[in-house]
């Protein structure tokens, strides 16, 4: 059996500056690389590294195909679409394993599983966060178009817990949470997980890829060095993600002292449900597993959201690889079989 945690020994002969361009903005669904920079690691990498937040208007395949980020984390789908239209990046890292997409319901809705949906109101945000939901209505023998009525959400639960809709879209590791920490008016305490019902697209089978870590591909090809640094980057990336495995508490101060918009409670119940999504990694963190890819190519195509199936070269297999083959002949745990979650209180408003 493999160490829960062990310490590589990296040799940096000098400082590489490093840009890391975020999705989305500073909350624990990052906290890997934000561990590796508070912890020294990326340091020990001979990297300094520079953490660009995200936002609604930012995507990170344009700021690394304008050369103003060295990597980003985005979205599998988010990054083939743009690389389909002619911006040449690829996948170097998928460290989320699993989809955390969700539609949720109360459970007095009569709302669990997909077949349900028909005839209701579903909530979806749109700007390609749809597909999952799309392709598994399909799936269900429903008609996006006829069969449900499908309305525009903002990035919250409110529509949901007013009642304007009947199913809501959520991140497991966010919105879902955003529930829990409100107030039931029925009851005066917080809404539990047994008020709802949920519908994961993991279990449907229309679930896509999420986070991944995204280099410049021309770059790879043309500079030797740009290629070692991206060894090194994702190693050291990795090593911070299994950090955040292995000391979560530790994990959410790191977080929190970068100023997210959410409290404690909410960061820790975020990085509990992403450790769910990384642990277990059956091939190592960060190698890409090949039938979710190939699940993922399936429902974007599927859907229009690409013309055709990308080529070969949308993910570099040989870079995580590398990088986990390190990692495991220094004794590190990079599949994560022994990672169980914790329970996480939840107080009112994320706190």
């Amino acid at each position: 059996m493999e160490e829960a945690m062990a310490e590589p020994e990296p040799v940096a002969e000098e400082v590489i500056d490093v840009t890391l361009q975020l999705q989305w903005f500073t909350q624990s669904q990052f906290a890997g690389y934000y561990a590796a920079v508070a912890t020294g690691i990326y340091e020990d990498y001979g990297l300094n590294v520079e953490i660009l937040e995200g936002g609604v208007e930012i995507v990170p395949a344009s700021v690394l195909d304008s050369g103003a980020a060295d990597f980003a984390v985005s979205w599998v789908p988010r990054g083939l679409v743009p690389r389909e239209e002619g911006v040449n990046i690829t996948n170097i890292a998928q460290v989320f394993q699993r989809s955390a997409t969700l539609q949720v319901a109360f459970a007095d809705s009569g709302i669990s599983t997909v077949t349900d949906l028909e005839g209701r109101t579903v909530g979806n945000w749109g700007f390609g966060n749809e597909f999952e939901l799309l392709a598994g209505l399909r799936k269900n023998g429903l008609d996006p178009d006829s069969d449900v009525q499908l309305v525009q959400q903002n990035f919250d639960m409110l529509a949901l817990i007013s009642g304007e809709i009947d199913a809501a879209q959520a991140m497991i590791y966010n919105e879902y949470a955003q529930v829990l920490e409100t107030v039931n008016p029925d009851t005066g305490e917080l809404y539990q997980p047994d008020d709802l019902n949920i519908i994961n697209w993991n279990d449907v089978g229309t679930a896509m890829l999420q986070d991944a870590l995204w280099a410049d591909a021309d770059r790879l090809d043309d500079d030797p060095a740009y290629h070692e640094t991206a060894v090194k980057f994702v190693e050291a990336s990795l090593l911070g993600w299994i950090y955040c495995r292995d000391n979560p508490e530790e994990c959410v101060d790191i977080v929190l002292a970068n100023a997210p918009t959410l409290g404690q409670s909410h960061q820790t119940w975020q990085l509990n449900e992403i450790n769910a999504l990384i642990w277990p990694s059956p091939q190592g963190v960060g190698v890409m597993d090949k039938d979710l890819w190939d699940q993922t190519v399936a429902v974007a195509t599927s859907e229009g959201i690409l013309a055709s199936a990308p080529d070969d070269d949308a993910y570099r297999p040989e870079i995580a690889w590398e990088a986990v083959t390190n990692l495991r002949n220094a004794g590190v745990d990079v599949i994560g079989n022994n990672w169980q979650p914790v329970d996480v209180v939840l107080l009112p408003g994320g706190e």
